[in-house]
């Protein structure tokens, strides 16, 4: 069993920080992660970012990609690099990606929200009991 991974990070400036967003694709299944950087990296801190921290990652999605087989012609290599680089640094489908994200994110820290209040006002009540009985 063969499994094809595809990884890709591209190292942006939103206008206020710099900001990388790293693609990956393993056997069809997309994922993308936003990294803020804050000043503009180097080379070097940007391979040593994803030499020392991309396995720590958690890529989200799931949606099927695109099979793509990179060109073996060194000049249409070139030319679908320089078209890459001519793309919007995010493209709608790492949008949407993101987006869902932050929505199950979202939804998470409400759910952990109210079960905090939940034990909150038991805790609260628990005392309130005790504090009738006499103790």
């Amino acid at each position: 069993m063969q499994i094809s991974v595809s990884s890709t990070l591209t190292v942006y400036h939103d206008g206020q920080f710099w900001v990388g967003l790293a693609e990956h694709v393993e056997d069809g299944r997309y994922g993308v992660a936003r990294i803020v950087f804050g000043a503009e990296p180097s080379d070097e801190e940007i391979q040593k970012f994803v030499t020392s921290k991309w396995e720590k990652f958690s890529f989200f999605g799931g949606e099927p990609a695109e099979e793509s087989k990179p060109a073996k012609n060194p000049k249409r290599r070139a030319r679908e690099a320089a078209k890459a680089l001519k793309q919007p640094a995010m493209s709608t489908k790492a949008q949407q990606a993101l987006a869902a994200q932050r929505e199950a994110m979202k939804r998470d820290s409400a759910q952990a929200r109210s079960q905090r209040r939940a034990d909150e006002a038991e805790a609260r009540f628990e005392q309130r009991k005790q504090k009738h009985r006499g103790h």
